[in-house]
């Protein structure tokens, strides 16, 4: 069942609504109004605690509070240098013993009654299309908070630090084209008539033939276009000795704050790279589905949440845990989660399985003092 703040139509008491605000939606670090759990501060209570506490409940209605926690950006003074310094001193999670190498990852780390071979398949190909955002630009545009909130938003006023920051994000659609002519893929639409990548923008002779296919991550993590022209991609970063591929020209497609997903444009015209970034995608596009019909109806019982990412800005790892809680908001729905998850997180693509990936769009956003983490708003 979906968890949602509203008196409408509620039968909870007043104490099982408060429960919810203190321990599922981590209520003291979004408004700043109270110290511990149930203590609000002086100038909000206006007559007695319980009656101020009901009032807010009552304005909200049905407009949800934001679940708002702790960005899992990477942030690195050293850049990629320092990386490694930053795993090995992770307080969040020390020695980082919930985290699979993804060139590690067997189908006897799944939970038992989910070791099927069609899920483990799938969590491969989502590794695979998986990659390493990295971006080493802060817009001016940033707000200052966040969205009916006084909770700072990540990075603000910043804009004079060239500090390398890292996220994780995640590849869909893949595309060919030729003189401007999709070859195959999904969405075969281009403003190109030639290949737009760095090289063949100040190359005489630019490639006929190129990819062009989308990456999703936070909006934290890529704010706008000021920053995406700064961002760099890494794929295959399997292990620490995997070879450096990236790919550097990328723009905003669409962006939400208020959902926290930021949706990129990317281009490459190397051959190795586009031909097995579509491979791979028509696998995972020949899997999904497979998966999501198969754990429709057993979704609430497992609430298997599985995450790949790039904790600390390092090589790529799977974790798997439970889903707790849909929280929904303005017809959208985000979860909280048991997942692992670290700095260099955000942005990954969050899978409740079950649900149906193609429109849910679930990105890790942060967490949570409470100990759970959460994702952006998708649909489901």
């Amino acid at each position: 069942m979906g968890s949602k703040l509203s008196t409408r139509n509620s039968k909870e008491t007043f104490k099982e609504q408060l429960t919810k605000i203190c321990l599922l939606k981590d209520y003291a670090n979004f408004f700043h109004r109270k110290d511990t759990c149930g203590n609000f501060s002086k100038d909000h209570l206006n007559a007695t605690k319980e009656q101020s506490i009901i009032q807010f409940i009552i304005d909200c209605d049905e407009n949800e509070v934001p679940v708002i926690g702790d960005h899992e950006t990477q942030e690195s003074e050293g850049g990629e240098v320092d990386l490694h310094r930053y795993l090995v001193g992770c307080k969040k999670n020390p020695g980082h013993r919930q985290f699979i190498p993804v060139d590690t990852f067997t189908l006897k780390h799944l939970p038992e009654g989910l070791q099927n071979n069609d899920l483990y398949e799938y969590i491969k190909a989502t590794a695979d299309l998986t990659v390493r955002v990295d971006v080493k630009m802060t817009s001016l545009h940033r707000p200052k908070f966040y969205s009916r909130t006084t909770h700072p938003y990540p990075f603000y006023n910043m804009s004079d630090t060239k500090n390398l920051r890292t996220g994780t994000g995640r590849v869909k659609y893949v595309n060919k084209f030729e003189v401007g002519v999709t070859q195959n893929g999904d969405i075969g639409l281009t403003d190109h008539t030639k290949c737009w990548c760095r090289k063949c923008h100040n190359s005489d002779s630019p490639s006929n033939i190129w990819w062009e296919f989308r990456v999703y991550t936070a909006t934290h993590v890529v704010f706008d276009e000021i920053e995406a022209s700064h961002t760099t991609l890494r794929f295959f970063y399997d292990r620490e000795d995997s070879p450096m591929i990236c790919v550097d020209k990328v723009t905003v497609r669409d962006v939400t704050i208020e959902y926290d997903i930021c949706q990129l444009k990317c281009v490459t015209c190397n051959n190795n790279l586009g031909n097995k970034l579509m491979f791979i995608w028509d696998h995972y596009e020949s899997i999904r589905w497979k998966v999501c019909k198969n754990y429709k109806d057993s979704r609430f019982k497992h609430k298997f949440n599985f995450i790949v990412s790039h904790p600390h800005g390092c090589s790529k790892q799977v974790s798997v845990g439970q889903w707790k809680d849909k929280v929904e908001n303005g017809g959208r729905t985000k979860f909280t989660y048991t997942t692992s998850t670290c700095p260099g997180s955000s942005g990954a693509h969050v899978y409740c399985v079950g649900y149906n990936d193609w429109w849910s769009l679930l990105i890790h956003s942060g967490s949570l003092k409470s100990g759970l983490n959460y994702s952006g708003d998708g649909r489901v």
